[in-house]
């Protein structure tokens, strides 16, 4: 591990001086994710604005083409998976209806309901997308070796399960 300081131990430093009685390492692990959270989101927008879309256009895109053949979903499924409110996703499938990226088509499973399915331009336009999202990724994650990487992505996992179970939340 590297021995430099960034503003967060500036920051901590600044409280442990001010507030010697409190522990205050949490504040730089929560900190930090918030600053990492920042700016991966404005590199990964940078990314969808090359595609037209945005983080919320490429998240239904996203979960209808990992869905597989027929890739296409009912809007309950894609709220699962979204994990959003009903009216958000029906605002969200109505900008990308209206972008030629989806069609609702009857639910031929009950005929009562509809499913939502990428077109021949949603389908490509979310290939290409993900294809330059999963190169992003790579690039913003190059300063971790795999062994580091893996270590993280553990630690994560276990502090968002953490995180969901005391919430009562899985998002």
């Amino acid at each position: 591990m590297e021995n430099s300081t960034d503003k967060i131990d500036r920051i901590l430093a600044q409280w442990r001086r001010e507030r010697p009685d409190l522990d205050v390492t949490q504040m730089g692990v929560i900190g930090r994710m918030g600053r990492l959270r920042n700016l991966l989101m404005i590199e990964l927008d940078r990314v969808f604005k090359q595609h037209d879309l945005n983080g919320a256009s490429f998240d239904v895109l996203a979960t209808l083409r990992r869905s597989g053949p027929p890739y296409a979903l009912s809007p309950s499924q894609l709220i699962e998976w979204t994990m959003v409110t009903s009216g958000t996703m029906t605002n969200r499938l109505d900008k990308l209806e209206e972008a030629g990226l989806i069609t609702r088509q009857r639910n031929p499973e009950d005929g009562r309901g509809f499913v939502v399915a990428l077109t021949a331009h949603g389908f490509e336009l979310i290939d290409a997308a993900v294809t330059n999202h999963v190169a992003n990724q790579h690039r913003l994650l190059e300063g971790l070796s795999s062994d580091e990487m893996e270590q993280l992505d553990g630690l994560l996992r276990k502090w968002l399960m953490a995180v969901s179970g005391q919430t009562g939340s899985d998002k």
